[in-house]
């Protein structure tokens, strides 16, 4: 991936004329997202560069600005309901979900979020059909529950994330679980990746995210009582 003046260059797949026509929808549903230029004389994707810094290395972010986080994929996921892929889409993603109720991003975290004057995902590669809860788990549990804080401060994170969303009570008491089978589901990747050394989650076990991602679901798996009290809190 290269920068060429305001925009990003990077390898063409199988998937980007799908993840192309999934962004543009959403773009025009008013959702500020990264616009695709299509394909340049090298066969590369085109999208616009977002100027800014990335969210994974920024000050730890405020409720004020988790909660902002969390609108801002609900924008996602309303626009996103809307749209119907056409019969021929193709998706890549490494992560399968439980269902296909809209196209999402999938991998809506900090280390996808630009923050400058404009607040804007990127890294749309990824999209393809999956649900409400469980891309809303991922997000939630990358954006909230690392385990390099105490668990009471992560729990008011996680409350400002899905007050900013405003989930649902559905949506609320179903949260807790997934966001631990969702880490799960990561930390499967990577582990079984690297017992067969499947590329680049073979790379990336041994280089930390294993271990990250091991302690993230420990987290996530061992607090499901005091998520579901702030998610949840009694009447």
């Amino acid at each position: 991936m290269i920068r060429i003046g305001s925009t990003v260059r990077k390898s063409w797949n199988t998937s980007t004329p799908s993840v192309f026509e999934y962004m543009t929808a959403v773009r025009n549903a008013e959702v500020d997202v990264p616009a695709v230029y299509g394909r340049d004389d090298q066969g590369r994707q085109v999208t616009e560069f977002i100027p800014g810094r990335l969210a994974i290395e920024s000050d730890p972010l405020t409720r004020s600005e988790l909660s902002r986080i969390g609108a801002m994929v609900r924008a996602i996921h309303d626009a996103s309901a809307a749209f119907v892929p056409a019969e021929n889409a193709i998706w890549e993603t490494a992560i399968p979900a439980p269902n296909s109720d809209l196209v999402c991003h999938n991998d809506l975290a900090p280390w996808n979020l630009i923050i400058g004057e404009r607040w804007v995902f990127i890294d749309w590669d990824a999209s393809a059909p999956s649900t409400r809860l469980w891309d809303l788990a991922y997000a939630a549990q990358a954006f909230t529950l690392s385990p390099h804080q105490t668990p009471e401060r992560a729990a008011q994170g996680l409350s400002a994330f899905i007050d900013g969303y405003e989930a649902d009570r559905e949506l609320r008491a179903s949260l807790p679980e997934t966001l631990y089978q969702r880490a799960q589901a990561m930390l499967d990747l990577l582990t079984g990746s690297h017992r067969v050394g499947r590329e680049p989650w073979a790379t990336m076990f041994v280089d930390g995210h294993g271990d990250h991602w091991r302690a993230a679901t420990d987290f996530a798996g061992g607090h499901r009582d005091l998520w579901k009290a702030v998610l949840l809190p009694a009447r």
